[in-house]
């Protein structure tokens, strides 16, 4: 026990958990430092300057490293053969591109000069790239300065048209009614393709198409809005799925300030194949952690197929493990926002006190990380009265435990795709909340060895047990057991396998280093 744990916890067992996490994923890093993916290979080359799409509409990345894959060269990496074309033709990578893309050129079928100098030529290049990247980072930094934001919890709302313009009309109105972080949701179906679309989208499908140029559109409106309301309006997208890496780079570029970055979600929820997922997520979480954003994790979705009460310790394993994840891809505790949720059965006795306890665990736990805590959905009727009851106990939890960001819940959850009308009722409620009880947590003690004591110290038990074993296991055996969620997946099952290469001696990835050592700087 320490006198500073409201819930009496053993640090010496969170200690035990933390280094037990820490083993399972320096474990993980071993595999992912001897792989390379398509979409990692792919990020390298929108980082390098290539863009756009070819007269058959397929993205130039994907044309580019599709040509390396062909020919079995995936594991030299794309850097070796675009600074070696470099050299060979004097083209930028652009233009080297386009005259893949138009079957003039094989890079593949060049004369293969000195590494050095192909890593040498790429240098300027690379420093481009990271300057701009960087640059976002000092802009948003200034406007924050200049503007101010919200206190945390931020309010941190959907919008779901489907339409890129029809979204800034949504989260315009949502930035004026108080929200402080603005999330696009993503169309349904867009984390399976290997590929990332191009240009303004207008038919999503239960959500927007991820772009860069809708997260530009997006941007600048938040911007024009954030003036206008004197608060710096934050962006969220989502790099999960079989483009993870890429999608990071494109928010990069754009200044989003909020990205869904899971470890384990694709694997769990989308069927991705974990060998995939894991190389991605280390490429996408270096990008993350160097521009700034605050990535979220996905433990809150175990809940919605595994019972809340009883996965709880489930939850907290997760927020370990990818907590360590994030530390090796050089991302600090301040850009965590570790998920979970309010999702326990209303019918349960004295729930509320669990969810407190859970809740003020994560809080105790990772004292510096945004913690990101997400609403009642799976209990969500059509009795909007009741769910706005729920939403609001869910509130008084989050201010009274200092979360970090609120996905603000919905009265017509369970119903539609939410109103203006509906998301100004949810703000309403979490304003009021918010305000009246600022202070909830710092006046109150809780009983000890009473209800919210045991049921915290019960989680943190059952989660270093499970940590035990999944360090016994490995992580890949862990998730083919079915330990998170329910939910088994397979070694080599899944999407994405294909795209999976072992990286031969001539690889280079020029990037890792510069922002691994520009975020410690």
């Amino acid at each position: 026990m320490t006198a500073s744990s409201k819930l009496g916890l053993d640090f010496n067992k969170v200690n035990r958990a933390r280094e037990l996490a820490r083993d399972i994923a320096s474990d993980v890093q071993k595999f992912v430092e001897h792989h390379t993916t398509v979409s990692v290979e792919r990020t390298i080359c929108r980082l390098l300057g290539i863009d756009g799409v070819s007269e058959a509409g397929i993205p130039l990345p994907n044309v580019v490293v599709d040509k390396i894959k062909e020919k079995g060269l995936l594991g030299d990496g794309i850097s070796l053969y675009l600074g070696n074309a470099i050299l060979e033709t004097g083209l930028s990578p652009q233009e080297i591109a386009e005259g893949i893309s138009r079957g003039e050129l094989d890079i593949t079928e060049l004369p293969m000069r000195n590494v050095d100098s192909i890593k040498a030529v790429l240098e300027p290049l690379v420093d481009k790239s990271i300057a701009i990247i960087k640059s976002n980072r000092e802009k948003r930094e200034n406007l924050i300065a200049r503007l101010g934001e919200g206190p945390q919890p931020y309010l941190y709302v959907i919008v779901a048209t489907g339409n890129i313009y029809e979204d800034v009309v949504q989260a315009q109105a949502a930035a004026r009614q108080g929200a402080d972080i603005i999330a696009v949701i993503r169309s349904t179906g867009q984390s399976l393709l290997d590929y990332v679309p191009y240009g303004p989208t207008t038919e999503g499908f239960g959500g927007t198409f991820a772009t860069q140029e809708n997260f530009r559109i997006m941007r600048k409106a938040l911007d024009e809005v954030g003036e206008e309301v004197e608060r710096y309006i934050r962006l969220c997208n989502y790099c999960s799925g079989l483009c993870m890496p890429e999608i990071a780079v494109m928010g990069a570029f754009e200044r989003l300030d909020v990205m869904l970055n899971d470890a384990l979600y694709g694997i769990l929820f989308r069927d991705i194949n974990m060998q995939r997922t894991m190389i991605d997520q280390f490429f996408s979480r270096i990008i993350n952690g160097f521009v700034g954003v605050i990535i979220n994790t996905g433990e809150d979705n175990y809940l919605t197929t595994a019972d809340a009460y009883e996965a709880a310790h489930t939850v907290l394993a997760s927020q370990f493990i990818n907590e360590q994840l994030a530390l090796i891809a050089g991302i600090p505790e301040e850009q965590m926002g570790l998920g979970h949720a309010f999702e326990m059965n209303p019918e349960i006795e004295n729930g509320f006190l669990f969810e407190l306890a859970q809740a003020q665990l994560a809080r105790e736990i990772f004292p510096e990380a945004p913690l990101k805590y997400m609403p009642p959905t799976k209990y969500m009727t059509g009795n909007i009265f009741r769910g706005h009851i729920q939403d609001a106990l869910f509130n008084v939890i989050s201010i009274w435990t200092k979360q970090g960001i609120q996905l603000l819940g919905m009265l017509t959850e369970a119903i539609h795709t939410p109103f203006m009308s509906d998301r100004y009722l949810s703000i309403e409620n979490a304003r009021y909340i918010f305000n009246n009880l600022r202070n909830i947590g710092d006046e109150i003690q809780f009983k000890e060895d009473g209800i919210v004591h045991r049921r915290a110290n019960q989680v943190l038990h059952e989660a270093t047990e499970l940590l035990e074993e999944i360090k016994k296991l490995g992580l890949f055996g862990a998730l083919e057991k079915g330990i998170f969620a329910d939910i088994k997946r397979s070694r080599n099952g899944g999407r994405g396998l294909d795209g999976v290469a072992e990286k031969t001696e001539n690889y280079f990835n020029l990037f890792i280093p510069k922002m691994l050592e520009g975020e410690k700087a």
